[in-house]
């Protein structure tokens, strides 16, 4: 069976062009806005520079996540810095570091139910392929709309952490085909089986919420948006969610309908995509992630609480 390291970008360049502007694949351009970015971000205190030699500290933010940035204000330094800085002062205005630290793991596995899943498997991009059933939601609405709003929207922000601190650097760590360019983004397949247009209605605020907080404070981590599954009266949703997306995100979402298999296995080896959608894996929005082969040698089981990846190893945040 063939793994997500099969190939190559020597062997495939078009791997590497569907991720042109990541770090270890930048342009000149790119490479200089990159560089005036940084720059211009120690000089408004936004961001502290390694130091290297017997006192080294780390960069307060590492390079794949400055390039979010740029990529999500299409390599524009003053307009990414405007960006970052709201990002920066909205996570200073909700205690981000310390919120993701404190939640118990009971409440993060429930809040889990409400949001895309991540599989376990990865696209074969090596990007981590993430399921969001919105069905699967509806035994949960009315639990959903209990929770104070505070509640409702730091949930949201804790499973951002966990993607890009604790997901994002293991799937950068494990063998893959467009190694060594970081991992900071995922495929996702958004399944509408079996959802009324009562339901969407329903589920729109909390919806709207987690794609705003996204596309403003995490932007570009979203790198393919499968639609899957979708209704006769999707066209009519669909005119009301697009403007909570920039255009970027929405260039990336593509409808693929009610036979999506040919067109999703183009994206995922057929052993990494749930049999639901045309592959071999015996995963459902349900299941606990069910880790490859690589990802069992690299943490064992999939760890429950608040934690990071770093330095090869699964931590507690810090």
């Amino acid at each position: 069976m063939a793994d997500s390291s099969s190939v190559s970008l020597s062997s495939d360049p078009t791997l590497a062009h569907q991720l042109s502007g990541h770090l270890g694949n930048l342009n000149p351009i790119q490479e200089q806005a990159l560089t005036t970015f940084k720059d211009n971000l120690t000089k408004a205190n936004l961001y502290v520079p390694a130091v290297e030699g017997p006192e080294a500290v780390k960069a307060s933010h590492d390079d794949a996540t400055l390039l979010r940035f740029l990529r999500a204000r299409s390599f524009n330094p003053s307009a990414a810095q405007k960006q970052f800085a709201d990002a920066e002062n909205w996570r200073k205005k909700h205690n981000v570091t310390e919120i993701y630290k404190e939640i118990g793991a009971e409440d993060l596995d429930l809040s889990r139910r409400f949001y895309p899943r991540w599989t376990g498997r990865r696209d074969k991009l090596g990007l981590p392929l993430y399921v969001y059933r919105l069905a699967s939601l509806e035994p949960f609405q009315q639990e959903l709309d209990a929770l104070p709003a505070k509640t409702r929207y730091e949930r949201i922000i804790i499973l951002y952490e966990f993607m890009t601190r604790f997901t994002f650097p293991l799937c950068t760590h494990l063998p893959r085909a467009t190694a060594p360019i970081p991992v900071s983004s995922t495929t996702t397949i958004i399944d509408l089986d079996n959802v009324s247009f009562g339901s969407m209605w329903r589920l729109r605020t909390h919806l709207q919420e987690a794609s705003r907080l996204s596309t403003s404070n995490y932007p570009e981590t979203l790198h393919h948006i499968a639609i899957v599954n979708s209704p006769s009266f999707f066209p009519t949703i669909w005119n009301w969610i697009k403007g909570w997306f920039d255009e970027g995100t929405r260039k990336k979402i593509h409808v693929l309908g009610r036979d999506p298999g040919s067109t999703l296995r183009e994206l995922v080896h057929s052993h990494d995509l749930p049999a639901v959608y045309g592959g071999e894996l015996e995963w459902k929005y349900e299941d606990e992630p069910l880790l490859d082969e690589h990802a069992k040698q690299a943490i064992e089981e999939f760890p429950r609480g608040p934690v990071i990846f770093v330095d090869g190893k699964v931590a507690p945040p810090s």
